[in-house]
């Protein structure tokens, strides 16, 4: 069986994602990942948007900052990129997003046929379908409750990597990224304009 996840994260830049199934560590962070049990690589992507908002959250030990969440409530579009991988493989890339070994298959037929399934607590453990593509479940994974994490603005490191990602999948300026990236809660006042600019002018 084969899913689509939708990514809105630093997961938006192809080779990042691809540490997630082949192992690797991203340039800019802090962790090196073990990657999944089957490492091939996704028999497609494409861009993909989605109903709701981006916001950053937490505290990051990998990326040193907040990181990014989707919330199904928000409005506005999410701008995602879409990687069609294996159910196994979609386990693998989830548990590693929640700083676990990669193993376990995950039961997706409560997220299939109700659009939503929280397995537990963690930052991202509510899965979300979020849409179908190809004859294909878009599925995607967030925190539980957007309005219990605390806001947090991204790293540089991170803004880089997503900003990279937005230009790659998108085709969005430096311009059209920064006003995205700007508009999601906990983004500022630690960032502005000139400032975010200036990150994404540094990434080749």
């Amino acid at each position: 069986m084969h899913v689509w996840y939708a990514s809105y994260g630093s997961n938006l830049r192809r080779d990042r994602f691809l540490c997630y199934l082949q192992g690797g560590r991203p340039p800019g962070a802090a962790r090196t990942y073990p990657g999944a049990r089957d490492t091939t690589l996704p028999q497609g992507d494409q861009p993909f948007r989605l109903p709701g908002s981006v916001f950053f959250g937490w505290s990051s030990p990998t990326w040193g900052g907040g990181i990014a969440f989707y919330d199904a409530h928000g409005h506005g579009v999410v701008l995602a990129r879409a990687y069609l991988v294996t159910w196994q493989q979609f386990a693998d890339v989830a548990a590693q997003e929640m700083h676990r070994e990669p193993g376990r298959d995950l039961d997706l037929r409560h997220v299939l046929a109700h659009a939503r399934h929280e397995l537990g607590p963690g930052r991202y453990e509510a899965l979300h379908r979020v849409g179908d593509l190809d004859g294909h479940p878009v599925l995607t994974f967030t925190t539980p409750d957007a309005t219990a994490l605390q806001r947090n603005p991204p790293s540089e490191a991170y803004l880089a990597m997503i900003g990279a990602g937005l230009r790659e999948t998108h085709g969005l300026t430096d311009d059209e990224a920064a006003s995205y990236l700007l508009a999601c809660p906990g983004m500022t006042p630690a960032w502005d304009e000139p400032r975010v600019l200036a990150v994404l002018g540094s990434v080749g």
